[in-house]
């Protein structure tokens, strides 16, 4: 009887001896998660700030790239650069006739002219690493329909490429840059431009632009698949 008593003791120890070191051992790996936790947040947390240097310094090129393209083209009639974007954008009148997407004879000097020059800031003053795309846009204005306006401004861009990477084009040096970055966009009627007085202005809402993007899309991506932890 006396043995059975200290057997029934002895459980009760043992199992008062269990108890306690398994809520040590929940404790430690909990202490463990917070633990891996903070180092995740730290760690996060210099990956976010390195991101937003990045993003500030490519935002810092656009302006600096803007300056360049408003130093550059500051004494050519016909040529205005859009301050918040950099585009350049000139009237139709330059290259086309009324209606027409085929380029008109003084439109091959104009070319001549501005295409080296721009590509001569973008791609020649240490920004062209951050160049991921040249973009040539063709926009008319409300005459006729969405679907003609449509083929008629892509049109016109497509025959601004079109020359510009021809055998008739004088600089060859620089189409194979133009090859792996540029791309030609139609916008029909959808981007219209007004005058002075804030009204529709026929005349400047056809006209082709040439613009570039930053590789800021990529820097985007890169953050919200950092922020969602991927």
């Amino acid at each position: 009887m006396i043995n059975k008593y200290r057997k029934l003791f002895k459980g009760e120890q043992d199992e008062g001896h269990f108890w306690p070191s398994f809520t040590d051992l929940l404790t430690a790996i909990l202490l463990c998660f917070v633990l891996i936790f903070i180092i995740m947040m730290v760690i996060k947390s210099f990956q976010i700030e390195e991101m937003k240097r990045t993003i500030d310094q490519i935002m810092g090129v656009r302006v600096d790239l803007v300056n360049d393209l408003n130093e550059e083209f500051e004494d050519s009639n016909g040529i205005m650069v859009d301050e918040q974007t950099g585009a350049l954008i000139f009237n139709t009148d330059i290259l086309f006739e009324f209606d027409e997407a085929e380029l008109i004879p003084q439109a091959y000097e104009f070319l001549d002219e501005f295409v080296p020059a721009y590509l001569d800031v973008l791609l020649e003053r240490g920004y062209e690493d951050y160049i991921s795309e040249i973009i040539i846009e063709g926009h008319a204005d409300r005459t006729g329909s969405y679907i003609y306006n449509m083929e008629l401004s892509q049109e016109r861009a497509f025959s601004v490429a079109e020359y510009v990477l021809s055998e008739d084009f004088p600089y060859k040096n620089i189409q194979e840059a133009l090859e792996d970055k540029l791309t030609v966009n139609g916008r029909s009627y959808t981007v219209g431009r007004t005058d002075e007085d804030g009204n529709y202005s026929y005349e400047d809402s056809r006209r082709v632009e040439f613009k570039f993007r930053l590789k800021d899309e990529e820097i985007l991506e890169a953050t919200r698949e950092l922020l969602e932890g991927n």
